[in-house]
């Protein structure tokens, strides 16, 4: 059957047959995705360091908490500023250029924090870092996207996202031993040479794309509004902005706890030890690695999951949330919290589900912008947390019951962006035969768009698309 006509189910199947972007997938194109993700693992090993040494960095450059915790906030803040600029640098560069200088960059961050004299320099040693890590993850989707058939790509970013966790848990477990072991400056400086060690496979065998799959030469033209039009085109699609607003809503309560709240809450509202406490700390992260592979195969399977599953991991997220800050007394029972935690393991996987929207909106030259735009979601939803909470905690007496709050209001505001997107993005990945949806909702929601009377007859593919690799002869059930 054709892409053009409609079946009799009132679907919209893909159409047949493979394009020639299609990418092939095979045994290389894990090698070179390999080469990849372990720049990100070492990124994630070099952004999470910190998290492990919080009370030597506090003895080391003499400071607070309050000073403490601009660290991790500067970090953050570099990393979602950056998140454009990167997706323009890849779209424009390539993956193996942007991969390398975030290599250089993070690892020069790492060795600067081992040796770092003073508060301020070692401040600048995390911005250079988190500037390099930035560079990471938005190269590795783009990898995913080139190199693999895209039925893949939702279970290749799943993956991608499950190696960070994996870095997070060497720096929990390797790192903080290795710290009290050898001190400071020899447990920083020899992290560092990690990221030497990839440096060379990414230098000499990493590829942007399998010979004849490279992008289209109008994604090499440079001109004064290159950057100003691909943000506007890729902003103007509302599976960007779909996809933002996915990652913005799913990953900020993991990240908030993981990376700076979660310890206090646990020992001083919670009154756990700390080594109770840093156990479902890492069932956080365990329980995220695990459900990143079920997302993954959910969503590569079933694209009509995508936002069932983003809002039902925000609804379960804040039902938990809620039963553990208002239960009788205070001190949740520990069952509760282990729910909570595995609840949490979920956040991460459901952010990338935005990917997952921003990916078929946008043609190849536009990825690494749109991917990007996306990426900005959840950072600056964990910042706003972040620092949202530490000022309620000042203002409330350590109140975590009001300070956690702000956790419901931003995933309120999230989701019903969310809601108020959903059918024009699918809508749009419909008429460009990406998905398939009911024909009259399709129209619908043209007709919204344009504000004219929407014809039942079903949309023509549009051809200036890129049409979504591997979705070709198969219809999403």
């Amino acid at each position: 059957m054709s892409g053009g006509r409609t079946s009799r189910t009132g679907r919209i199947p893909a159409a047949r047959g493979t394009g020639p972007e299609d990418p092939p997938g095979g045994g290389k194109a894990v090698a070179v995705w390999c080469i990849g993700v372990a720049v990100y693992f070492v990124a994630v090993i070099f952004r999470t360091s910190l998290g492990v040494a919080g009370l030597e960095a506090a003895d080391r450059f003499h400071v607070n908490a309050s000073a403490l915790s601009t660290f991790s906030l500067l970090q953050l803040l570099v990393y979602a500023g950056m998140q454009v600029p990167v997706g323009l640098m890849v779209d424009r560069l390539g993956t193996k250029k942007v991969l390398t200088l975030g290599a250089v960059l993070f690892t020069a961050g790492q060795l600067g924090f081992a040796l770092a004299p003073s508060y301020e320099t070692a401040l600048a040693a995390r911005a250079l870092l988190g500037c390099g890590d930035a560079m990471t993850f938005i190269s590795v989707l783009r990898l995913g996207t080139r190199w693999f058939p895209a039925r893949r790509a939702p279970l290749m970013a799943q993956l991608a996202g499950l190696v960070g966790m994996a870095g997070n848990l060497v720096s929990t477990l390797v790192l903080a031993p290795v710290l009290h072991g050898v001190g400071w400056t020899a447990a920083f400086a020899g992290s560092a040479a990690a990221g030497l060690v990839v440096l060379v496979p990414l230098v000499l065998f990493l590829r942007d794309h399998p010979e004849g799959h490279g992008p289209q030469p109008a994604a090499r033209t440079a001109g004064a509004g290159f950057v100003r039009r691909q943000i506007k085109e890729s902003w103007s699609e509302p599976g960007t902005r779909l996809g933002l607003w996915v990652h913005f809503t799913t990953q900020f309560p993991a990240m908030v706890f993981l990376l700076l709240w979660g310890m206090p809450f646990l020992i001083e509202a919670q009154g756990l030890t700390r080594s109770t406490a840093g156990g479902l700390l890492t069932l956080v992260v365990a329980s995220n690695m695990a459900l990143g592979l079920v997302y993954g195969q959910v969503i590569g399977r079933r694209q009509a999951a995508r936002i069932p599953l983003a809002l039902g991991t925000v609804g379960l997220t804040a039902l938990l949330w809620a039963a553990v800050l208002a239960y009788p007394g205070g001190h949740a029972p520990m069952w509760l919290l282990i729910v909570l935690c595995l609840v949490l393991g979920g956040c991460g996987p459901a952010s990338m589900i935005g990917f997952d929207f921003a990916r078929p909106a946008n043609p190849a030259e536009r990825q690494g912008t749109a991917s990007g735009i996306t990426n900005m979601g959840g950072f600056i939803a964990s910042m706003t947390t972040l620092l949202t909470v530490g000022v309620l905690l000042d203002a409330t007496g350590d109140d975590y019951r009001i300070a956690f709050s702000t956790v419901f209001v931003l995933q309120a505001l999230g989701v019903t962006r969310i809601l108020s997107l959903r059918r024009r993005a699918l809508s749009r990945e419909a008429a460009r035969g990406r998905v398939a949806v009911p024909v009259q909702a399709t129209a619908r929601a043209q007709a919204q768009e344009t504000g004219e009377p929407g014809p039942v007859a079903e949309p023509e593919p549009r051809s200036t698309a890129c049409p979504l690799p591997g979705t070709a002869g198969r219809e999403t059930p």
